[in-house]
């Protein structure tokens, strides 16, 4: 048997962690021996809901990030979101550094990835193989999220020389741009050619929809025995907020916005905000709002005859999977990208936020609510949706992901 080591950039959000539990557990039940390590409070709790071990953060000093959180979320493409957050030369020293330290101690066989550039250069360093698992727009060979504006201006920020600079010190590298460390060994696209375009060059392999669901889980009893008739609408706002004070990316306006169009309206709405309370400057939720901190997923969204939601990759996935349409506003140009890929396919719409004071977004309730009723009443947009869903399933999933990684280390145990 092999042991595999999960890594991701430790946000507090669910997107990394559900497209790579699966696989982890689908390694796990096959014997392997798996570590996961994120330990934001979230992805936490679900990895310790699927029923593996979560590395604890090494002990180190570490510098204040360099965040610019505004900057990311307007961001062309990774290059430039990683120019955002990563800045800053002591920074990504400790980064990497802390992840060497983790895989020199682990001693995985094979380091499997999503979107964390400080362990996809720690394994290169340290000479384990690398798995990335990411979204089309996260590869270096896809159009970036900006991609309907066209080809990405050349003078955009890069965080590649604080990269070459700690990886020199290593004595690997150099890179061209830090966007190309999330090229593995072996790449993996969550998503489809169809979902997630690519470079047809691209040294990639499309694996379908990843989310995750054990098989035994339930939906709480109060939104099980929902009956009234009404459609239910799942509103998944992700991290309403990331901070004690307002940031660029926040999602609580997607519930606001719920309340606003929804309140008292012929539906149920089920709110989800992922592990985390409803903020309390929320107040009280309308009579026809059920919260949850967590819900299955596929379960949810088969439920549901809408899912409303910030345009996180793996929530588009799981909306997808369903063949269930969306509404979605998106709070950061990623979310964007993923979003008008799914209206592209006609699976749903979209509604652009806007940045009010205090980096508030806010939206046009009015249209959002029209577009709301549009795509309940309109049955091409699930219609588009199942057909987007049965074309998944050709994919391998987690399985196929799993079969890939094993065959990689098979590959590393007979060199």
């Amino acid at each position: 048997m092999s042991r595999f080591l999960f890594t991701m950039l430790p946000a507090n959000d669910l997107g990394l962690p559900t497209r790579l539990v699966p696989i982890a557990r689908a390694l796990a039940d096959r014997g392997h021996d798996i570590a996961v390590f994120n330990p934001a409070p979230a992805p936490a709790k679900l990895i310790a809901e699927a029923g593996l071990r979560n590395l604890p953060m090494p002990q180190r000093a570490m510098p204040h990030p360099p965040f610019d959180l505004g900057k990311a979320s307007q961001a062309w493409d990774v290059e430039e979101m990683y120019a955002s957050l990563f800045s800053d030369e002591e920074f990504v020293r400790a980064n990497t550094a802390l992840h060497v330290d983790l895989i020199r101690d682990y001693q995985p066989d094979v380091v499997v990835d999503s979107f964390g550039v400080f362990a996809c250069l720690a394994a290169r360093i340290r000479g384990v193989p690398l798995t990335t698992i990411n979204q089309g727009n996260f590869h270096p060979a896809s159009d970036g999220f900006l991609f309907w504006k066209g080809k990405r201006p050349t003078n955009l920020p890069s965080a590649v020389s604080f990269f070459n600079t700690v990886a020199a010190e290593y004595g690997i590298g150099p890179f061209a741009r830090s966007v190309d460390l999330l090229a593995g060994d072996l790449s993996l696209i969550v998503g489809t050619p169809e979902t997630d375009p690519v470079s047809p060059t691209a040294r990639v392999t499309h694996i379908g929809p990843i989310v995750w669901q054990r098989g035994n889980a339930e939906l709480p009893a109060e939104i099980a025995l929902l009956n009234s008739g009404k459609p239910i609408v799942w509103v998944y706002s992700g991290n309403p907020r990331y901070a004690p004070v307002p940031t660029a990316i926040d999602s609580i306006v997607v519930i606001r916005a719920a309340i606003a169009a929804l309140a008292d309206e012929p539906v149920e709405v089920v709110l989800t905000t992922c592990y985390q309370e409803v903020p309390a400057e929320i107040g009280t939720l309308p009579s026809n709002f059920h919260h949850a901190a967590y819900v299955p997923g596929r379960a949810m969204a088969e439920r549901s005859a809408l899912m409303v939601h910030h345009g996180g990759h793996s929530s588009v996935m799981q909306t997808l999977a369903a063949g269930t349409p969306a509404v979605i506003i998106p709070t950061i140009t990623e979310r964007e990208s993923n979003a008008r890929r799914l209206v592209a396919l006609g699976a749903g719409e979209i509604v652009l936020p806007i940045d009010g004071p205090d980096e508030e977004k806010q939206i046009d309730i009015a249209d959002f609510a029209a577009k709301i009723r549009r795509v309940l009443d309109e049955p091409g947009y699930r219609a588009s949706a199942v057909r987007v869903s049965q074309s998944m399933r050709s994919f391998g999933g987690a399985e196929l992901a799993a079969n890939l990684i094993e065959q990689l280390a098979a590959t590393k145990e007979a060199s």
